[in-house]
């Protein structure tokens, strides 16, 4: 697989802007009409990202078959779409028939050899996790809604309880439609650690302009059915017992994976009486939105191993600690500590960036990386993107 050849006919291809998702999604409604029903009625917020998406996946296809789990996270993501092995080739000549009007004359017999066994690596991965997840997990999990709470001006805390077992680990995110909004998925991640009444507690921050999050905010009730999809992700959980101490940098809504992890811990600590040392700093831009200032305050009061520091950026009137989350977080013992960082794409870079530059060693900071980024929603329809808009 040549991947200099894929890569660089790719980045040809993207040279046209917003002409390729056009041309890709009019090539594949005209062609196969059956798979419109699975997109959202609205393809203004999907156009782009899925075939760019998509393109750079490929056009990378000689990585990923090193590293398949997140193609495979992928592939049981997609059952909730109703996704099936016929979908993939339907897909595929749509991606083909894009590059060739595109690449016009350098779209020889060599290179179209290359995209389609690039795109076969990656529909082989995906269809084969897709069909060993079905034999012991449903397309989605319904899940009723058993509280909503408006903490803030645009913050709601939910509450849902899937009606089948839902396995997930602290850390890892769901994707979540509601009913309100039918087709548009949106990844969430849970705020606590699983309970034995299988409930679990979501975060969703309104964001202006967006399709789902208003809607959730305003109009979710309790007693509605939401659908819930596979849980994914693993970079921002630990493993039971794990005696590494840690240091905790989130943004906003990022915390709400954190606190999943911290709920772990406390359950460990709660057992056994020992727990690794814990420092977390939530970051956020003015005081109100420490959404969960009590909660933390009295664990950092009850627990010795226990630290919470908030991070004020934008109030210059605010007493405490301010400045961006990472430079306060970079000033703190870092020795022997491993970090975990969660919140918006700048955040995590500046975050990362301030770390790395006093000292901790980049393998001791955990933060997710891939596609589906935690703590806020994303990419509806189907999709394959490494970060979407949180809308």
């Amino acid at each position: 697989m040549d991947a200099h050849a894929l890569q660089r006919s790719w980045d040809r291809v993207t040279e046209h802007g917003e002409q390729v998702p056009l041309y890709f999604y009019s090539h594949l409604f005209v062609s196969y009409p059956e798979v419109r029903s699975m997109f959202p009625l609205s393809m203004s917020s999907q156009r782009d990202k899925f075939v760019s998406a998509l393109g750079r996946i490929v056009s990378h296809a000689d990585q990923i078959e090193n590293d398949a789990a997140f193609v495979q996270h992928l592939g049981r993501d997609h059952r909730k779409y109703a996704v099936v092995a016929d979908h993939y080739n339907a897909v595929g000549a749509s991606l083909c028939a894009t590059l060739k009007h595109f690449l016009g004359p350098e779209w020889d017999e060599e290179l179209a050899a290359q995209w389609t066994a690039a795109y076969q690596v990656i529909a082989r991965i995906m269809v084969e996790a897709a069909e060993t997840s079905s034999e012991v997990n449903p397309d989605w999990w319904d899940a009723d809604v058993l509280s909503v709470e408006r903490r803030t001006m645009d913050l709601t805390l939910l509450t849902v309880r899937p009606r089948r077992e839902f396995q997930f680990l602290p850390g890892q995110s769901v994707s979540m439609e509601i009913p309100q909004r039918p087709r548009l998925w949106r990844y969430f991640s849970p705020a606590n650690a699983p309970r034995r009444d299988g409930s679990i507690d979501l975060h969703v921050q309104q964001i202006d302009g967006g399709q789902v999050s208003p809607a959730v905010v305003r109009t979710l009730k309790v007693g509605d059915v939401v659908k819930l999809g596979a849980p994914v992700g693993e970079r921002l959980t630990r493993r039971a017992d794990d005696v590494r101490d840690l240091l905790m940098v989130t943004g906003g809504t990022g915390l709400a994976p954190l606190l999943a992890v911290l709920e772990q811990i406390d359950n460990e600590w709660e057992r056994s009486r020992t727990a690794p040392r814990v420092h977390l700093l939530h970051g956020v831009r003015m005081p109100w939105h420490l959404y969960e200032r009590p909660r933390l305050r009295e664990l950092a009061q009850t627990r010795p191993w226990f630290d919470y520091t908030e991070v004020v950026s934008d109030d210059a009137s605010y007493p405490g600690t301010r400045g961006k989350v990472g430079t306060v977080a970079a000033r703190q013992d870092l020795y022997g500590r491993m970090a975990m960082v969660c919140g918006g794409p700048q955040m995590v870079a500046h975050t990362l960036e301030r770390l790395a530059g006093a000292g901790m060693d980049p393998q001791h900071i955990k933060y997710e990386h891939f596609y589906y980024a935690a703590g806020g929603e994303h990419t509806p329809g189907p999709a394959l993107t490494r970060s979407g808009d949180n809308k």
